[in-house]
C-alpha cells in the first residue's frame, strides 16, 4: 500500500492511540470504574448530577436553579428568617447566599426587611410575585420528583428519602 492510499483510508478506528501509544477507549461506558463501583459517595454524586440536570431541564422555562428553589421554599415556609438562619439551615456559605439573594431580589421574588430585633440583620420575605412564582416552581418540582420516581421506582425513592433524612 502506498502512502497516498494509506492516507485515503478514512475508516474510523475503533480505538485511537493515546499520546503514549496505548489504545484509548472511545466509549465512556466501556471504561472500568474499579473500586468506585463500591463507593457510596461516587454513586451519590453521579445520582446528584442526574437529579440536578433533570431539575434544571424541568424548571428551565422559569430559570430557577436547585439552590434558588431551596432558598425560596425555606423563606416561603418561614417568613422573617435572617440570612444567617437560611444559610445555616441549607448549608450555604453566607457570601454565596448574599449573591443568590441579590439575584432573587432583582427578580422581585424576595425582599429583605431590616430586622426589628437586630438592625444589623435582615428578615427575608417572599414578595407577592415571589409567592405566586413559588407555587409554580413547586408544581414543576413535583413533576421533577415524578421523573426521579420513574428513574428509580417509587419504593426506591421512598427508601432513598428515608436513608438520606439524617442529612437534612
Amino acid at each position: 500500500m502506498t502512502a497516498s492510499a494509506d492516507r485515503a483510508d478514512t475508516r474510523p478506528s475503533p480505538r485511537k492511540r493515546a499520546g503514549n501509544g496505548a489504545a484509548r477507549r472511545n466509549d465512556a461506558d466501556e471504561i472500568g470504574l474499579d473500586a468506585l463501583v463500591g463507593h457510596a459517595g461516587y454513586a451519590v454524586r453521579r445520582f446528584q448530577i442526574w437529579v440536578f440536570q433533570d431539575f434544571i431541564k424541568t424548571l428551565g422555562d422559569v430559570d430557577i436553579r436547585p439552590t434558588q428553589y431551596s432558598v425560596l421554599t425555606v423563606i416561603g415556609a418561614n417568613p422573617g428568617l435572617s440570612q444567617m438562619a437560611v444559610a445555616k439551615r441549607l448549608g450555604i456559605e453566607r457570601a454565596r447566599l448574599v449573591h443568590l439573594l441579590d439575584s432573587l431580589e432583582s427578580r422581585k421574588l424576595v425582599k429583605r426587611v431590616r430586622s426589628k430585633a437586630d438592625r444589623r440583620s435582615h428578615a427575608l420575605h417572599l414578595t407577592a410575585q415571589g409567592e405566586t412564582a413559588l407555587e409554580k416552581f413547586k408544581r414543576l418540582a413535583a413533576e421533577h420528583e415524578r421523573h426521579v420516581e420513574d428513574k428509580i421506582g417509587k419504593a426506591n425513592r421512598e427508601q432513598l428519602l428515608q436513608i438520606l433524612a439524617c442529612f437534612t
